[in-house]
């Protein structure tokens, strides 16, 4: 999409309002951070934060049997799971490369409610329509939901401020009432942090974001936009497809292999990633710290001795730590183990970097 037609969320006047900077993502307008992403990195890791990622896509899969139908398509196991719970899981196509990665609410054995990325939701719905038995609908329903996220140290205190549920395990999730609205409220984030997502009907969003935004002012928190959202998860390791998981870059490489349930009959792409675990990657997802000053970015050369051995796929300046960070992915064959010293070309520069194994810091999610 062009800059003139891109999509807005539920609340885009309300983010003009807050004063926030505007880019694109996913085809739509989304706000990159009000006062700042650093403060707002470090509100959510002191205090809390507050995410609108309406963005999101929405579908539902309904009729007799849509659980089985979805573990049939997706990587991850919903036998593992039962209703109240939700489920990282993969939409692999069959050279076990990844449509997108997404969130499974396992609503009944006969609803599956799905929260995929905002650019692959066109593309997870019609995979899924193509090959739904009759008597099982899926329905795009992108702009039917908003979804925030308030994660943070003091994230319970701000829903408990507005009555709604907070007492759940992690993954768990419970339909609310908020003044007569509805709310779907799950214990999961994208930030390492302690914190929740919320779901509300699109045309509740706005006053259900005021309120939040007057709770999380009241817990010295902050509005945060997507530049805060990427620093916090690239500090955990967390994937971002297009980035650590694409097409090209299949669970097993990016070390999601949990998020696979191996022992499934079938999913989409198990011949082929069943294939690449037995071999073993050529390469493998593994995070840099760096050891000069310098900052790290998509799409940079790792070199040990001068000969290249991967490439980043994440970069940024971590607020937490001071010191620039990156996700690469570095050969197999190069055999490179944490702890190891490489250098990254930064522009002609040299910069030297610790491969770790993610994460880079250590947080509290209880």
């Amino acid at each position: 999409m062009t800059e003139t037609n891109l999509l807005q969320g539920p609340i885009h006047d309300v983010h003009v309002e807050l004063g926030a900077k505007f880019a694109p993502f996913g085809g739509w307008q989304m706000p990159v951070s009000y006062a700042g992403t650093v403060g707002e990195h470090q509100a959510v890791r002191t205090t809390v934060g507050l995410f609108d990622v309406s963005h999101l896509g929405k579908a539902t899969v309904r009729g007799a049997g849509a659980a089985a139908f979805v573990n049939s398509a997706l990587t991850n196991d919903l036998g593992r799971i039962r209703p109240g719970k939700a489920q990282y899981t993969l939409c692999c196509a069959p050279d076990g490369g990844v449509i997108d990665d997404l969130i499974a609410y396992y609503v009944s054995d006969d609803e599956i409610f799905l929260v995929p990325n905002a650019a692959n939701t066109a593309a997870v719905v019609a995979e899924l329509q193509k090959v739904a038995p009759e008597g099982i609908t899926v329905t795009d329903e992108h702009r039917d939901y908003g979804v925030f996220a308030v994660q943070g140290p003091r994230s319970t205190q701000v829903l408990t401020a507005l009555g709604l549920p907070t007492d759940m395990a992690y993954m768990a999730y419970a339909d609310a009432d908020w003044g007569g609205r509805r709310v779907r409220v799950c214990r999961t984030g994208y930030t390492g942090e302690h914190g929740y997502e919320l779901l509300p009907r699109w045309a509740d969003a706005e006053p259900l974001f005021r309120a939040l935004v007057e709770q999380v002012r009241a817990q010295d928190g902050q509005p945060a936009g997507l530049g805060a959202r990427d620093t916090l998860r690239t500090e955990m390791g967390y994937p971002l497809h297009g980035h650590e998981l694409s097409p090209e870059i299949s669970p097993v490489q990016a070390r999601c292999g949990w998020a696979v349930g191996w022992n499934k009959p079938e999913f989409w792409g198990k011949d082929a990633l069943e294939q690449e675990k037995s071999a073993g990657p050529r390469r493998i997802l593994l995070g840099l710290r760096a050891l000069d000053r310098g900052v790290l970015r998509q799409g940079q050369s790792v070199l040990r001795d001068g000969v290249p051995v991967g490439e980043t796929t994440s970069g940024t300046f971590s607020p937490t730590l001071q010191i620039g960070i990156a996700l690469a992915l570095l050969d197999t064959e190069a055999g490179i183990e944490p702890g190891a010293q490489v250098e990254v070309d930064v522009r002609g520069r040299r910069l030297r970097c610790q491969v770790i194994r993610p994460p880079f810091v250590q947080v509290r999610t209880s």
